[in-house]
């Protein structure tokens, strides 16, 4: 408690920056492409110049503004300002279709905040013990909680059980695209550089779902000759009223999704997106009863991705802190100016400067509090340019999309790739295809392999390494549960049902 009131007193004399990064993390996440660390990468000058707490102050409040910001042009547009946002499409744009886009804003908006509130105190009062969990997560770990994910191409595919397949084993060969993780033989590259590395994810999911429906949106506009296609957007106070009620009353779909991305953010390089797929996936097994209205405007949906989203990123903190290794990009930028400051990270800091963990979580609470205060004003803002055209919008969004595209890697080739993923999203929207299980596969394939072969290798490819680990046996016995719930559930439904006729 010392530490932790000494903390606080040094966090006191920053709170203006907190809110100032919270303010430009929600417009950072609201660009699509336009990711924390890339906010992060443009200030790092500015940070590097600046004491220690004041820097991590506008580093961290920026992170968890732009988890949150991603939200709006994912519920308004079906375009995720984040990746990890992508998740909040599947329920998010069809309340927006159903007119209760400020409602969908809302709870993904509370959702957010209470989930990175509760994960930071969490960490706050537990932060000696859980350091050491970060030392229980392997390759064969990594791997069982990319396979959650996985799972979940799988359930989203109930519709068309064969397309659903084929659009997922499509996003898995693409994520196979580039270098061989064991032998560095590239493979389907076509000789072109930009594809050694694998192909990007930022434009996959920036072609798939947001050109796609920009296209789509085209389209529709020029058949019926109407300016706006988006249906009634009604933010009153009854609607800020109805999301906030509706979040509280899923409360252990909150605290649930919350700790599970927490818990996966504590894996290295893990990532917000896993953390959110594997979430929805928890939520669509627990609920039975429900299960066919997911994908179709449930606000669960939108509570689990978004309450996993900024609940993890007090999980992508805690490697940085306890073993100097960064649990994912924004990480990585704050370990750059953490270092350039002279702070020790790694088991040294809790001996040497063990002030400094509970600087940076306080740091963290304090921003979700700011996201508490600005959030609503910030986003109803925001979301006023659903009202704007669909002549202004469409140009606008392929606009920002290709700049969002481009902004990774800096390469002309994303751009192209966007508009091609663009096209190839049209056709299979057009063709009754999962675009959202080819994006899956995409992004989980290769880390999937890469973990896998990995845990071959450190198993001298023996595949009883895979269940020789307490944690990971553990996970096998989670992930068994979650394929077999949902059958049994509907068996039992439907045995209740044959009793009741």
């Amino acid at each position: 408690m010392e530490y932790l009131s000494s903390a606080f007193a040094s966090i006191l004399s920053s709170w203006y920056l907190v809110l100032i990064g919270a303010f430009i993390g929600i417009l950072a996440g609201a660009i699509p492409g336009f990711s924390a660390s890339n906010t992060l990468i443009i200030i790092l000058p500015l940070t590097l110049n600046m004491q220690t707490e004041p820097a991590l102050a506008l580093m961290i409040s920026i992170y968890c503004g732009a988890q949150l910001g991603g939200s709006v042009p994912a519920i308004l547009f079906n375009v995720p300002g984040t990746g990890s946002a992508a998740v909040t499409c599947f329920d998010g744009h069809p309340m927006q279709q159903q007119g209760k886009g400020w409602k969908a804003i809302i709870i993904a908006y509370i959702s957010s905040c209470l989930g990175g509130m509760l994960t930071t105190l969490i960490t706050l009062f537990f932060l000696p013990a859980l350091r050491k969990v970060v030392y229980y997560f392997g390759t064969v770990e990594c791997f069982i909680v990319i396979l959650f994910g996985i799972v979940l191409i799988a359930q989203l595919s109930s519709k068309s059980a064969l397309k659903g397949a084929v659009s997922g084993l499509l996003g898995l060969l693409i994520g196979g695209i580039g270098f061989d993780h064991i032998y560095s033989t590239p493979r389907a590259t076509f000789g072109l550089i930009q594809l050694y590395d694998g192909v990007p994810s930022i434009p996959a999911i920036i072609g798939l779902l947001a050109i796609s429906e920009a296209i789509i949106l085209a389209q529709k506009t020029r058949a019926s000759g109407q300016e706006k296609l988006h249906g009634e957007y009604n933010d009153s106070l009854s609607e800020t009223r109805d999301g906030i009620v509706t979040t509280l009353k899923n409360w252990i779909t909150l605290i649930r999704s919350a700790l599970i991305g927490y818990f996966v953010g504590i894996v290295p390089g893990a990532g917000a997106s896993i953390g959110s797929f594997v979430s929805y996936q928890q939520a669509l097994n627990l609920d039975p009863e429900n299960r066919d209205s997911y994908g179709k405007g449930n606000p669960r949906g939108i509570i689990a991705s978004e309450a996993a989203n900024n609940g993890l990123c007090a999980g992508s903190i805690i490697p940085m802190i306890a073993l100097g290794i960064p649990g994912g990009s924004t990480a990585a930028v704050m370990l750059i100016v953490l270092q350039s400051q002279g702070v020790a990270l790694g088991p040294r800091l809790f001996i040497s400067t063990p002030k400094m963990a509970y600087v940076v979580f306080g740091i963290m609470l304090v921003a979700n509090l700011a996201l508490l205060l600005i959030g609503i004003p910030t986003m109803k803002t925001l979301s006023k340019v659903v009202n704007l055209p669909a002549t202004i919008l469409v140009p606008s969004i392929i606009s920002f999309t290709l700049i969002g595209a481009f902004s990774e890697r800096k390469f002309i080739f994303d751009m192209l790739l966007a508009l091609l993923f663009g096209v190839i999203g049209y056709i299979m929207k057009k063709r009754g295809f999962s675009v959202h299980a080819c994006l899956l596969g995409i992004m989980l394939g290769s880390k999937a392999e890469q973990y896998f072969l990995r845990s071959l290798q450190l198993g001298s490819y023996k595949l009883g390494y895979f269940f020789s680990r307490p944690a990971g046996n553990v996970l096998w016995a989670l992930l068994v549960l979650s394929l077999l719930l949902p059958p049994i559930s509907a068996y039992l439904k439907k045995r209740k049902r044959e009793k009741t006729t």
